[in-house]
């Protein structure tokens, strides 16, 4: 599951309107990614700086440039000693544009109901059903 989400790069063949991934730099513990949002004919970029702690099982991404007045979002995974794992998620952000605030506002809980939905039906692909 680490490797999943560590997986930016292939974001787009999965995760709701993300569009496009561009990986700037990568190597063994940080990732800087932009990625394309679209959403109804508005498509934003961002970039983030992506730590990975293997050590930890924690996915950290730090926000650098974009749209948004912030963005937090951490993963942790614990695997309980078994082949499934407990995964905790925490996104947090906030749009500059009050345009997309708005647009985005209303649609928050669907849109990470989505991405969840995105991740567990990746995670039965590539892993087969828990």
């Amino acid at each position: 599951m680490f490797d999943l989400v560590a997986d930016v790069a292939r974001y787009p063949e999965f995760l709701p309107w993300c569009i496009a991934a561009r990986i700037r730099r990568r190597d063994e513990s940080i990732i800087v990614a932009d990625l394309i949002i679209g959403f109804k004919g508005l498509n934003e970029c961002f970039t983030s700086l992506v730590s990975l702690d293997r050590s930890s099982f924690i996915i950290d991404v730090e926000y650098q440039f974009g749209p948004f007045k912030y963005l937090n979002n951490k993963w942790k995974f614990d695997d309980n000693g078994t082949e499934s794992c407990q995964l905790d998620f925490y996104v947090d952000f906030e749009f500059k544009s009050r345009l997309l605030r708005h647009a985005m506002g209303v649609l928050f809980n669907e849109a990470v109901r989505r991405m969840v939905v995105a991740f567990e039906q990746r995670a039965a692909d590539l892993y087969g059903a828990a």
